[in-house]
């Protein structure tokens, strides 16, 4: 018993660390008046910020994927309740990341909003991922899988897999030009979807 909690703590700390270190680099710079550049922040605080957030939103994401393979290939029992903290840190980080663009980047403005989707699309594909985890956080619980049924359950949080392709889609054209790390994330990604398919195919 004492092991499981650890283990959730550890989850929960070690997901919670990259959020915490940027509090500290605003912090830094809010109270010291410091080049945002001293505190880590680059030159582009607002847009250092924005791509932090999307990048853990992500990788968290891809943990949370990758927790049903890995103890299917292993027989690690104890990996299973690692799955729903970290698809919920994985939306809290991809709330945050489109909090900071719409109310510091976009300072809260839709018609700017607007005029910016229409330039770039790719913010479309952001928006339709944190849409499609908006459901699946809200209902993570015990209570939601009794209420709705647990084969309802199931098959509303198979949209996880839908919102990870949208997230790769978001991030591939978010950069500009072509960079290997975005479509890293694609392919890793694609695996742990593809891991899957003997599974659907029994199903």
């Amino acid at each position: 018993m004492k092991s499981k909690v650890w283990r959730q703590f550890a989850v929960h700390a070690l997901a919670a660390l990259p959020l915490a270190i940027l509090a500290a680099q605003w912090g830094s710079l809010l109270t010291g008046g410091t080049d945002p550049r001293s505190a880590g922040l680059s030159a582009e605080p607002v847009d250092y910020t924005i791509n932090v957030l999307g990048l853990w939103a992500l990788r968290l994401l891809c943990l949370s994927l990758a927790i049903t393979p890995l103890r299917q290939w292993t027989g690690w029992r104890w990996l299973a309740p690692w799955r729903r903290p970290l698809g919920l840190w994985c939306f809290a980080y991809a709330s945050l990341h489109l909090s900071v663009y719409f109310f510091l980047d976009q300072l809260a403005a839709f018609d700017l909003l607007w005029r910016e989707v229409s330039k770039r699309p790719f913010i479309l594909f952001g928006m339709a991922t944190w849409l499609l985890l908006l459901p699946l956080a809200v209902t993570s619980t015990a209570g939601w899988i009794r209420r709705i049924g647990a084969r309802n359950w199931q098959w509303l949080h198979r949209a996880v897999y839908l919102a990870a392709l949208l997230a790769a889609t978001h991030f591939v054209m978010r950069v500009k030009g072509f960079q290997i790390e975005p479509w890293l994330y694609a392919a890793i990604i694609a695996v742990l979807l593809a891991a899957r398919l003997p599974v659907w195919r029994r199903g």
